[in-house]
């Protein structure tokens, strides 16, 4: 299983130290959700005096814009994936489906991603689905504990591949379908994600439905 991603911002907002300046990690982040969600490009050195705090610090902080950008996605995406979690039925394979396609569904319509994505098409993917990103490595861990814990249920038998693996391909295919605008000039669609399902389902050993 992959090991818990940990950013420079998370980092720091675990540590209750107190720091001279009035702005904190929490006050640097919670601004820049607020830009991006409202559809406005991120520029550090304009967040750093806006907080009244030198680049450096901000930096030190948030490691990085990337890394930034990684953890507005993460604080967005945990709390849909929570949900669908706690509301999905059943077990297994269409337990995983199930999750899969309520996350999957919201995401291809979701104004403030499309509006990420269409800004800046090559940073946005690079965030978004690079092996390095933050963004990327933290959903197929989760997908992995998801997985992992049906196999240790007992729900799901005989996987034809190593649980981080197929991991790894379920966020593939979805990546494939809620960016493919950018990635070969057609429009997500709902029917996509219909069938990227499809495609996990296979992959677990659950067939065609």
């Amino acid at each position: 299983m992959a090991a818990v991603i940990h950013s420079p911002l998370q980092q720091e907002l675990k540590k209750t130290r107190k720091r001279s300046s009035r702005a904190t990690p929490a006050d640097a982040f919670s601004r820049a959700r607020r830009l991006w969600l409202k559809g406005e490009r991120l520029h550090l050195a304009d967040l750093a005096e806006d907080l009244g705090i030198g680049r450096a610090t901000l930096f030190r902080w948030v490691g990085n814009k990337d890394l930034l950008l990684g953890d507005i996605l993460w604080s967005l995406y945990q709390p849909l994936r929570a949900s669908a979690l706690a509301t999905t039925e059943g077990k297994g394979v269409d337990y995983i489906v199930g999750v899969y396609r309520k996350i999957n569904t919201t995401l291809v319509s979701s104004e403030p991603l499309r509006n990420f994505i269409h800004q800046d098409s090559e940073n946005a993917l690079r965030v978004l689905t690079s092996s390095a990103s933050t963004m990327h490595g933290r959903v197929v861990d989760a997908n992995t504990r998801m997985v992992q814990e049906q196999v240790d249920l007992g729900n799901l038998k005989d996987l034809p591949m190593p649980v981080e693996t197929l991991s790894y391909f379920m966020v593939r295919l979805a990546e494939s379908c809620l960016y493919s605008d950018v990635i070969i000039g057609r429009k997500p669609d709902l029917q996509e994600v219909e069938n990227a399902c499809t495609a996990v389902r296979i992959l677990l050993g659950g067939g065609k439905k």
